[in-house]
């Protein structure tokens, strides 16, 4: 008996996993009914998934995709429920990064043509993936999240039982059962789905630093793109719909009672879309109110995994001095905590959003986002913009198209900002931080009329329109830019990279108009309080994002002044101490930053100089080998020299243009840029080169001031140092050939063993021949060489080295090189290896009496 059980196991799970090829004239969608009525017993939904399971090891990615397209179109969602969170997990990967699934990351439609069309077209908006979400929307069904792997302040907040303030959670959180292990939320379907798409950005592990691939051609991103076109439509106020949902589409399943208690940060409004459909009587409704649930779902779960690591309440906390001492005694005793209670509710808040470190693929994703975000909000038609048009008729999806970005972005993308500023190392990296700031400070460039302006980009002008969206921004503005301020001055403005990303942000804020509306919005912040008392505490305290977006729409505010003091309040706290941008403090640092971009200048001028210097002032004979090379090399503090004369070109180009935008911003003259530029001593010497830096003198030599390490560690000044060590002992260098270096070292070390008394004879003569020895035999320029310390040159000695051979100019790959291509040059002229090198010794002893004869001479002139 169980081995006739296992034979119809066996055949049953055969005929799920391929129900074409079994059941060729029966319908394919009653394949499970049938299966079912025969063997009741076995009704299990485990036997589809173990099949799935074991397809996804035996058979190809391609033939895998397309049974799973099959299952989905012809089973029922009661048994397509059980295999829904393996296939997400298998297609993402786990929570904890462990699997990694489709590695969409890593997936390139140029490297994985096949696999990557493939996935796409399962994943698709309107692929297999999405009709399966929506067959099992239509049941509601749940599936459990683990509360463990949300965002840290979202965790930290459920488990100490205070619902966060985002309506994504509301009625969703499930007390563990008796003897269970965590908390865990009640999703739905499209729910289930986006966290784990969402997430899979944060979880999986970063990608090997062996692999240059392009975020923007990865699959992942793309797929980013395809479902914020598709939920998010910029053209068009209906959602489009899909052809092949089962049951059609499904408003947002009804909340649950909750299942634990919790202090919630303001009531429960009833959905704004549930209210809209309640009011309709007509049979013709319009279908986005059907719809706006998933667009609203998205937009939250996107902003809420991929910006929500740091929390409003603990940034407040954290401007105070009591808490950053709290901070700081925390961090003391981090290596007790074992031994410790639980930690206080601030404590444990900080150690969750402290270890969160955003990656540049990230950044990139969230940058897409905020551009979508901006072109969904502008493609508004003029007439729904103003808020004295809104009204009941107005439809959900312009509704959202107004609120998304103000309700749902602005507070935790601050944050967001505000950690990666304070966090991201200081390098070029930073590029994409800086480019997702600013893709978020330039709405107009996404607005439909962009396209009518005029193509002159000096020309263009900020329209007074955009004043609202500066004003309610005004922190993006302002103190962001205060923090750029503070990282540039910490950073080498020689580099390339670094130079142009200050002069991204200072064309961006030198935009026409723009700086005027800021410090309108400024004016706004600071001017005296004219409201009543109860109206400024009603409005000034931080507003509540409780319910769904569409919850009871707040009265419109008409004063301006307060829309700027209640959106500063709700971010900084009311005991915030605001720093103008235009004021005092603001305008020192940025004649800091004027000063440090006038020294980079002078500096990459130098090092050009330099590299030009050292190319042009080399003998012809060096490049044969028969002069000594320069054994000290360029100086390389920064990637000028690896990029040549285009990127000082390129520097000095960004570095002109910035401080030119910075002086027409801040209002900065000629006059006091030469003043300061000549207090910190820029001016260059007499020979053109730069001067030291800044140092005092010692006891022991030389000792660096605050300003001088900075302007070694920027790049701005350096100390000449040179090899002044034995020329013979100095490490083989990458073109010269090692162990024939080695062989020469030991040749030479035995000539001049055997020959010192007669070279130092012939050295010491007073004739011509003795010119001619110490010409060959002693190191040139050797008494001209400056010391390590530049004080007390002349006062230390030196060890006496006598007259001496060198070979080593023929172990370097330049001089066989060379030698080999006379003798290939004379054999065209048929000239044979003995006489060309009776020719070439014959030509270097002519070279050689020339410059012995120069040589006598400067030493007379000079004498």
């Amino acid at each position: 008996m169980p081995s006739s059980w296992a034979a119809h196991s066996c055949h049953l799970l055969a005929r799920l996993a391929h129900p074409v090829l079994w059941f060729p004239q029966v319908a394919v969608f009653n394949v499970p009914q049938e299966a079912a009525m025969a063997f009741p017993h076995l009704q299990q939904p485990s036997f589809l998934l173990a099949s799935l399971k074991a397809d996804s090891v035996n058979k190809p990615f391609a033939q895998r995709c397309q049974d799973l397209a099959k299952v989905i179109e012809d089973f029922p969602a009661k048994e397509l429920h059980a295999i829904f969170p393996w296939l997400v997990e298998s297609i993402f990967g786990s929570l904890d990064g462990v699997l990694v699934g489709w590695n969409l990351r890593c997936l390139q439609g140029r490297v994985s043509p096949v696999e990557y069309s493939i996935a796409m077209e399962f994943l698709d908006p309107g692929g297999p993936m999405m009709k399966l979400v929506y067959k099992l929307q239509a049941e509601d069904y749940k599936f459990d999240f683990p509360v463990s792997y949300l965002p840290g302040p979202v965790k930290a907040s459920i488990q100490e039982r205070v619902l966060p303030d985002s309506p994504l959670y509301h009625n969703k959180v499930q007390f563990p059962p008796t003897g269970g292990l965590g908390l865990n939320l009640a999703l739905n379907p499209f729910e289930y789905y986006m966290f784990f798409f969402a997430l899979s950005l944060i979880t999986q592990k970063p990608l090997p630093g062996t692999l240059h691939i392009r975020t923007s051609d990865c699959a992942y991103f793309i797929l980013v793109d395809r479902y914020l076109s598709w939920f998010l439509p910029t053209e068009g106020s209906v959602l489009p719909a899909l052809s092949s949902s089962p049951g059609g589409p499904n408003p947002s399943p009804a909340p649950r009672t909750p299942t634990m208690p919790f202090a919630s940060y303001g009531l429960h409004h009833t959905s704004l879309l549930k209210r809209h459909i309640s009011h309709q009587t007509s049979v013709n409704a319009d279908p986005a109110s059907h719809e706006i649930w998933r667009s609203e779902t998205l937009l939250q779960v996107f902003v809420e995994m991929w910006l929500h690591h740091y929390s409003l309440e603990m940034y407040q906390k954290m401007q105070s001095p009591h808490a950053k001492l709290e901070v700081l005694h925390y961090r003391l005793s981090v290596s007790s905590a074992l031994h410790s209670p639980a930690q206080p509710s601030l404590q444990a808040l900080h150690a969750y959003q402290e270890s969160f470190t955003p990656t540049e693929e990230h950044v990139l994703v969230v940058r897409l986002l905020l551009k979508h975000l901006h072109a969904f909000s502008n493609s508004l038609k003029p007439e729904q913009v103003s808020p004295s048009t809104h009204s009941h008729a107005t439809s959900p999806l312009e509704e959202f198209k107004r609120a998304a970005v103000p309700r749902f972005v602005q507070q935790k993308l601050y944050l967001f900002l505000q950690h990666c500023f304070g966090h991201w190392p200081l390098d070029a990296s930073f590029r994409a931080v800086l480019e997702m700031w600013l893709s978020y400070l330039q709405p107009w460039r996404y607005a439909p009329e962009k396209q009518a302006q005029s193509s002159d980009c000096q020309a263009r002008c900020v329209s007074e329109r955009w004043a609202p969206f500066v004003q309610e921004n005004l922190l993006m503005y302002t103190k962001l830019f205060v923090g750029f301020l503070s990282r540039a001055l910490r950073t080498d403005l020689v580099s390339p990279k670094n130079a142009l990303m200050v002069f991204r942000v200072a064309k961006v804020f030198a935009q026409p108009n723009l700086a005027e509306m800021i410090q309108k919005g400024e004016q706004l912040f600071l001017e005296p309080e004219l409201v009543i008392p109860h109206r400024q505490h009603r409005l000034f305290t931080a507003p509540t994002f409780t319910g769904s977006f569409l919850s009871s729409w707040p009265p419109a505010v008409t004063d301006a002044s307060f829309k700027v003091k209640s959106h500063v309040y709700s971010l900084e706290g009311q005991d915030c101490k605001y720093t103008p941008m235009f004021g005092p403090e603001v305008r020192t640092l940025v004649l800091r930053l004027a000063q440090l971009i006038t020294q980079a200048k002078q500096t990459a001028k130098s090092i050009s100089d330099q590299c030009g210097e050292s190319t042009a002032g080399r003998p012809f004979l060096s490049w044969l080998g028969f002069c000594s090379t320069d054994a000290n090399g360029s100086y390389a503090a920064n990637d000028l020299d690896e990029m040549g004369q285009d990127s000082v070109r390129k520097t000095d180009e960004y570095l002109e243009k910035a401080l030119e935008y910075l002086c027409q911003m801040f209002r900065l003259s000629e006059a006091q840029l030469t003043q300061l530029t000549l207090a910190l001593g820029t001016t260059q010497d007499e020979n053109g080169k730069k001067q030291l830096p800044d140092c005092v003198v010692g006891e022991d030599g030389l000792i660096l001031t605050p300003l001088g390490r900075y302007q070694i560690i920027n790049g701005l000044r350096r100390f000449d140092i040179e090899y002044q060590g034995d020329s013979e002992l100095q490490p083989i260098r990458s073109y010269e050939i090692a162990s024939l270096v080695r062989v020469l070292f030991r040749l030479s070390s035995a000539i001049n063993r055997r020959f010192a008394g007669p070279m130092a004879a012939l050295c010491s003569r007073a004739d011509f021949l003795g010119s001619f020895c110490r010409y060959h035999l002693t190191e040139p320029g050797l008494a001209d060489r400056h010391l390590l310390s530049p004080v007390a040159r002349g006062c230390a000695a030196r060890r006496p080295r006598g007259p001496r051979l060198s070979l080593r100019f023929l172990g370097s790959y330049r001089t066989l090189l060379s030698l080999l291509l006379a003798f290939f040059v004379a054999s065209l002229f048929c000239i044979g290896p003995l006489p060309c090198a009776l020719l070439l010794v014959l030509g270097y002893l002519l070279y050689a009496v020339a410059m012995t004869l120069l040589t006598e001479r400067s030493k007379l002139h000079h004498l």
